[in-house]
């Protein structure tokens, strides 16, 4: 005969031990606070849809401070921000900007429907944390179109990049046309004969990379 048929009553108590336990673990069991709201498939879904960007003719008034929807943040480190950086804008490393009490106080701003926007040195930069924030339900944060570097180029003219696309593409590290000018108005012709054209094989134009917007 088992130990608890004859004591029933002990049975009873270790049972509810046993419950109380159960019912102690779930009711201290901490939460994450950062919780998904959408997968990535979702969310990369998003990268292409307008309204996910913020673009750099759309900065003029923020920079004169007349338009208080926005809050700018630079997620570069603070040397570099301390460098350079758009006026108005306020510092959080991406990393920083993961942590409890800023995640407390991007809820507020979206709560008082303020555009939240990250920016790097480039849009690449920036791509990643804003991703992270569209997963866990902020659908106020934006990425600067261009980054810093695109902002910095054409920060005296802002209002004339509406017509530019060219942070889609990129900027190219060396002027080739420039540099193909000069190599052929140095050279001299020896040869005065004619020759036989030469036909040149043209490679295929690639597709310029979209910036994710």
């Amino acid at each position: 005969m088992h130990v608890h048929e004859l004591n029933p009553k002990k049975t009873v108590i270790t049972l509810s031990i046993f419950f109380i336990v159960i019912l102690i673990g779930f009711v201290t069991l901490k939460k994450p606070w950062l919780t998904y709201k959408q997968n990535p498939e979702q969310t990369l879904s998003m990268i292409s849809e307008q309204g996910n960007c913020l673009y750099p003719y759309e900065l003029a008034g923020f920079v004169a401070g007349t338009d208080d929807n926005i809050v700018l943040i630079d997620i570069r480190d603070k040397f570099t921000f301390s460098k350079g950086h758009i006026p108005g804008a306020i510092n959080i490393s991406a990393y920083d900007l993961t942590q409890k009490e800023e995640i407390k106080h991007l809820s507020e701003l979206k709560e008082s429907n303020i555009s939240v926007v990250l920016y790097g040195d480039n849009q690449l930069q920036a791509n990643g944390p804003w991703m992270l924030f569209r997963q866990i339900g902020f659908d106020n944060v934006k990425v600067l179109a261009g980054g810093y570097d695109y902002y910095k180029m054409h920060k005296n003219n802002l209002a004339d990049t509406k017509t530019d696309d060219s942070y889609y593409k990129g900027t190219a590290d060396f002027d080739f046309a420039k540099v193909a000018g000069s190599t052929t108005s140095g050279s001299t012709t020896t040869n005065t004969d004619a020759k036989k054209p030469v036909k040149v094989r043209r490679k295929k134009k690639q597709a310029a990379a979209s910036g994710g917007c």
